[in-house]
């Protein structure tokens, strides 16, 4: 039987960081350079937190996120060893959940609707290993949680940290004897 790998979306495989401070730009004119998103909340690194914010909050900002580098290519090695669901808390934004499934149908056609998992809270989430950028879904998740880097998680110490796809199937691979 396969381990199981729950895999999130925004910032994970979904490049919502140079998504925002594309759209904030295009918005408000302003240019916020990625290094500026090291170590803060992600609309706190904007000049204008709350305007940031409402950004989320307009069709399209999940949807037209490009894919993070080597993405496609991992999940798709993952799935020969490992059962990989796309688990997303796509509950607290109104265009979310439409936006987030037709992305993930886009950008990878290959994980079928029984992998895809929407939900609010995902402390619910039973699989083996978590990949996520957030420490309110990894601090609880019952298997080995792993945390994938991102601007606003860059000073975190708690839970083994990958920077990139290449190191994350590598560290799964070498939990499960794999290589």
């Amino acid at each position: 039987m396969k381990k199981t790998v729950a895999i999130d979306m925004d910032n994970v495989i979904a490049d919502i960081e140079t998504n925002w401070i594309n759209l904030y730009e295009q918005e408000y004119g302003v240019r916020v350079e990625k290094e500026e998103l090291l170590g803060k909340p992600e609309d706190f690194a904007f000049p204008d937190p709350a305007a940031a914010r409402s950004l989320i909050y307009k069709p399209g900002f999940f949807r037209d996120a490009p894919v993070i580098e080597g993405a496609i290519e991992a999940l798709k090695e993952l799935q020969e060893d490992f059962e990989v669901y796309i688990v997303s808390a796509a509950m607290e934004f109104p265009n979310s959940l439409p936006e987030k499934y037709d992305w993930l149908a886009e950008h990878f056609p290959f994980i079928t609707w029984k992998n895809i998992i929407f939900c609010g809270d995902k402390s619910v989430i039973g699989t083996d290993f978590l990949i996520d950028d957030h420490l309110k879904n990894l601090d609880f998740h019952k298997g080995m949680p792993i945390l994938f880097t991102a601007g606003h998680n860059i000073n975190v110490t708690k839970h083994t940290r990958v920077n990139n796809w290449v190191e994350a199937v590598n560290l799964l691979r070498e939990h499960v004897g794999v290589v």
